[in-house]
């Protein structure tokens, strides 16, 4: 196979890679979530080299605790007043 013909579709995959991954995160961000959350879990095992735990401290989705009671996305608060 031609250098520049597998140039090319190691681009084409790398640009399908990341447009699936921006449709994932924006259509299904639940998924993406626990899927961080997994792959996170499996590199900070003890049995793992230093760098992967490392990697997989990075990769873990931001903690979603609530200081609200519910601990939802903190909207069923009183709106605040509109300004003309």
């Amino acid at each position: 196979m031609d250098r520049g013909l597998l140039l090319q579709y190691a681009i084409i995959a790398l640009a399908l890679l990341v447009s699936a991954w921006v449709v994932l995160k924006k259509q299904f961000p639940g998924v993406v979530r626990r899927l961080r959350g997994a792959l996170a879990l499996w590199l900070v095992k003890p049995q793992r080299s230093p760098r992967l735990q490392a990697l997989g401290r990075r990769l873990a989705p931001a903690a979603s605790g609530g200081d609200s009671a519910c601990g939802g996305c903190d909207g069923c608060g009183p709106t605040p007043p509109r300004q003309h």
